[in-house]
């Protein structure tokens, strides 16, 4: 079966041309305090895929608002707030973190009345300590190695319309989880989800985490661009935050290039790309919307589902 086919498939031109308005708001500064090491983004990105983006994200927003408004008064309930939930999916060094913290700018400026707020997945990880009591650091990453149980719940609490729902975080200094430090969510209006593990299938719970999501999105690329990002990623992260005598990594950078880079090259083969070619890139066609990547993080391809 041709996955694309309930999908609308369009080059950038024309995907711009849905909405071609030259209101950028954001400077390069803007753009280039939020993006992931060696992402890259530009205005004419912003210009020209991520308004339309957010233009049609406004217009979901707009009628789920409605529909939500329709369905209380119908039932004869109470008006209440009821999040709308975007989840981001894709490779580790793909982008994704970067376009969900354009997306949460862009969605504060263009819907200043609406409280958006964003969380990662990473801080559902299993701590370091748990992960080695279950035999499962070498499959950290994998599904196996997330909390789901807990991410779920918080997931139902923030749907449900707590007033705070407390997320777990995690340091990519140690590489571990922060248990003292939680992100609170107090009642979002859009919450938006970002992750590896997104729109995988659940392994044990009857619910998928996407069962929560209004929209979701995915961020593609080729397995060897995504490789080559990663290793490029590692190299700057060797020069600056892995120069840390905290981090995680700090003992590779006292030794040979060539072997942190050997150390890198074998995570990715053995750990990485199993990992997105098993369970992430099967999930890909259960996004609402494929951001597909070339080149220098150019996205040349956008992918909208039909239905």
């Amino acid at each position: 079966m041709d996955e694309w086919l309930n999908y609308d498939q369009f080059d950038r031109a024309t995907w711009h041309s849905f909405f071609p308005s030259k209101r950028v708001m954001l400077t390069q500064e803007n753009l280039d305090a939020i993006k992931s090491l060696n992402d890259q983004i530009s205005l004419n990105d912003v210009q020209e895929v991520y308004l339309p983006l957010i233009k049609l994200l406004q217009l979901q927003y707009q009628n789920y608002i409605q529909m939500q408004l329709q369905r209380l008064t119908f039932l004869k309930k109470p008006s209440r707030r009821i999040p709308y939930i975007i989840g981001i999916a894709g490779s580790v060094a793909v982008g994704k973190s970067t376009t969900a913290r354009l997306l949460q700018i862009l969605l504060n400026r263009l819907m200043p009345d609406q409280h958006v707020e964003l969380v990662t997945t990473d801080g559902f990880l299993y701590s370091n300590a748990e992960l080695k009591k279950r035999g499962l650091m070498a499959r950290k990453g994998f599904p196996e190695s997330y909390d789901m149980e807990r991410l779920l719940t918080f997931l139902n609490d923030v749907k449900a319309g707590a007033a705070k729902v407390a997320a777990p975080t995690y340091s990519h200094n140690t590489y571990d989880i922060l248990p003292d430090q939680p992100q609170i969510i107090e009642e979002p209006d859009i919450l938006i989800v970002e992750g590896i593990n997104v729109l995988q299938l659940p392994t044990t719970q009857r619910l998928y985490v996407s069962d929560f999501f209004d929209w979701s999105i995915y961020v593609d690329a080729d397995a060897e661009l995504v490789k080559q990002w990663y290793l490029e990623r590692f190299g700057l992260l060797l020069e600056t935050a892995f120069q840390n005598p905290d981090n995680y990594y700090y003992p590779y950078t006292k030794g040979k290039r060539e072997d942190a880079f050997a150390m890198a090259r074998r995570v990715w083969d053995e750990v990485d790309l199993p990992n997105l070619r098993d369970y992430i890139l099967p999930t890909r066609n259960r996004a609402d919307i494929i951001l597909h990547k070339t080149h220098h993080h150019k996205i040349d391809r956008i992918y909208l589902r039909e239905d």
